[in-house]
């Protein structure tokens, strides 16, 4: 009897270790919803590779801090950081082209650059530190 007992314990036990606990696999459909969702909306930049990027200047600057700010030379346009969509007529019409975002301290351009990206726009870059990072390189 004690025999039937252990065998039937080493039976169950390699049963229930043949069981398949694993997830179900994810569809093709599934996994590439999964990836876009967890991709960086934008990019952060630097003050020092704005000003680098200000020599030669090929994208489109906007201020959105509020209230109004003195702007960094070259700004294209201040639009209220929770304004972006109401102003979408003041941004470029091209979705490809890059604009570079920021605001005093770094924290309202977040919200603007994700609006951007949300808005369709493609190269969208979040200016790290606002315009106090930016004027502390003087």
């Amino acid at each position: 009897m004690k025999t039937i007992t252990i065998g039937a314990i080493i039976l169950l036990l390699l049963l229930v270790g043949c069981v398949n606990t694993e997830p179900k696999a994810q569809t093709i459909k599934e996994k590439d919803k999964q990836n876009n969702e967890q991709k960086i909306s934008f990019t952060d930049i630097s003050a020092q590779e704005l000003k680098q990027k200000l020599e030669n200047k090929d994208f489109f600057l906007l201020d959105v801090h509020v209230p109004e700010q003195e702007h960094i030379k070259g700004t294209d346009e201040f639009i209220a950081f929770d304004k972006i969509e109401e102003n979408i007529d003041k941004l470029p019409k091209n979705k490809e082209t890059l604009i570079v975002v920021y605001c005093r301290s770094g924290n309202m351009n977040i919200t603007a650059s994700e609006k951007l990206v949300e808005l369709g726009y493609k190269n969208v870059m979040n200016l790290e530190g606002g315009i106090k990072a930016f004027n502390s390189l003087e």
